[in-house]
């Protein structure tokens, strides 16, 4: 049996491709290292700007450590088809008040679940990616995204 060949995208179409899988997973995975030990867990993104990933976080949960240990951050998106975009980023956390209220504003579980944005227990990072690919359903070849 042949090999199949790669789909051939141009770098526009290669963008397009995974900002639709982006939009498309709701819950995309996160990639953090503990000490020595890769850990790997679903997030939920409370926004998405392009590649950049905001993810709201707890002060007490273990990814915090983590990523103050070691900000470099990987985050997986997969879509119902299987394609795949992996977006290798560096987490910061926000700290410009009008973004931090923006976020609160449109997200009802954070005021929910929070109270007030000024919980100190509330962390949102901000994932600044450095390296976007996309990669078709089992396609073996990723293809470079501009960012």
């Amino acid at each position: 049996m042949p090999k199949p060949e790669p789909e051939k995208l141009s770098a526009d179409e290669a963008r397009v491709e995974a900002l639709r899988v982006v939009a498309e997973d709701r819950f995309p995975y996160l990639a953090t290292l503990d000490a020595d030990q890769p850990r790997l867990r679903p997030v939920s993104p409370v926004k998405t700007d392009g590649f950049t990933v905001y993810v709201a976080n707890l002060k007490s949960y273990g990814k915090t450590a983590e990523i103050e240990a070691n900000p470099k951050v990987e985050l997986c998106y997969l879509d119902k088809g299987h394609d795949q975009v992996r977006i290798t980023a560096v987490a910061e956390v926000l700290k410009e008040r009008e973004a931090l209220e923006s976020i609160w504003n449109e997200n009802p579980l954070l005021r929910q679940y929070l109270g007030s944005v000024d919980n100190p227990e509330l962390i949102v990072y901000k994932m600044v990616p450095n390296r976007v690919r996309f990669m078709r359903e089992w396609a073996l070849e990723y293809h470079e995204v501009a960012i």
